[in-house]
């Protein structure tokens, strides 16, 4: 057989897989739409779209959650013990859950602050006290230098605040990527199998074990639509070049409440990178170490994070 009739053929079956991938994509992400629905409601900022869950009474607080995830991360206990005491929001950031992207260039974490900050604006809350856990940290440090005036302190939980030495994962590098991006997700999205995925979940908590009905509360099917496997890694890409823009610009933090709550096991942000020379920066920045704890202390060491958002509540002269 002749060399261009086989390309011919090769360039026939890729057409067909990855239309056939597309065809699948689409099924499970109607099936993932089904079995996990907003949760909350939806306010508009512009022509975007931010899906919040608010519950409780109170002080408000507000909470963003960390990459790959959805609002669901904080509802899953979070939100309900809180909201004992206190106003308690939860938003989607763009591109994630059920809340719009801005833009197909992936947002960054200032976009992803300016959006949300509007959002929490519209929706009348006084001066919250804010809390992120890991990349939804980097966008609540983001909203504290860029609106300093909109909040009333901050909560970091594994977060990143600092440029570090690495690069990304192989999958990240590939979803990221101006061409393999596009072709590779609609595989990814399709075939992905339901083990990996759950495997992926559980080894975020290393070394602590995932929660019983985490994995059945969060919603991890939505993570693995085509839009948001897209969105994610381009959040990821640009993170490191963001972080090394905001981070000379922390001095404007100097006068603001600031707790950090970050475990000495944590192997996905590191305490000795992150937590530790930014609480030596501000000088109203306290930081709680907790040995052993790995990159989910909001779960597994619930309890201190609590602490953490009433001390801030109360340095910040929020409480009752």
């Amino acid at each position: 057989m002749k060399p261009l009739m086989w390309a011919a053929y090769v360039l026939a079956f890729a057409a067909a897989a990855w239309g056939l991938s597309h065809l699948r994509a689409g099924l499970r992400e109607r099936a993932a739409g089904a079995a996990f629905p907003p949760s909350g409601r939806f306010v508009e900022v512009g022509t975007t779209r931010v899906h919040y869950v608010t519950r409780g009474e109170g002080p408000d607080v507000v909470l963003i959650h960390g990459m790959s995830g959805n609002l669901r991360d904080m509802t899953f206990s979070l939100v309900d013990r809180l909201a004992k005491d206190f106003r308690v929001t939860a938003f989607d950031r763009p591109g994630m859950g059920y809340t719009d992207r801005l833009h197909d260039g992936g947002e960054t974490i200032v976009e992803q602050a300016a959006l949300l900050s509007a959002a929490s604006r519209a929706l009348g809350l006084e001066k919250p006290v804010l809390m992120g856990q890991s990349y939804g940290g980097s966008v609540a440090l983001a909203w504290a230098v860029e609106f300093p005036e909109t909040i009333s302190a901050l909560v970091l939980t594994a977060s990143p605040s600092h440029p570090w030495d690495g690069g990304m994962s192989w999958l990240y590098k590939v979803n990221s990527h101006p061409i393999l991006g596009p072709l590779a997700i609609p595989f990814e999205a399709a075939w992905v199998p339901s083990g990996y995925v759950q495997g992926a979940v559980e080894s975020v908590f290393d070394p602590q074990d995932m929660p019983p009905g985490y994995d059945s509360h969060i919603g991890a099917p939505l993570t693995i639509r085509r839009a948001a496997l897209r969105t994610n890694a381009l959040h990821r890409a640009g993170l490191l070049d963001q972080i090394a823009e905001l981070e000379p610009r922390y001095d404007v933090l100097s006068s603001m409440p600031v707790e950090l709550v970050h475990g000495t096991a944590d192997k996905t942000v590191g305490l000795h990178i992150h937590s530790e020379p930014l609480a030596e920066r501000l000088p109203h920045a306290r930081l709680t170490v907790l040995d052993g704890i790995g990159h989910m202390p909001h779960h597994v060491r619930e309890g201190a994070v609590v602490e953490a958002i009433r001390r801030a509540l109360e340095r910040a002269g929020k409480r009752d």
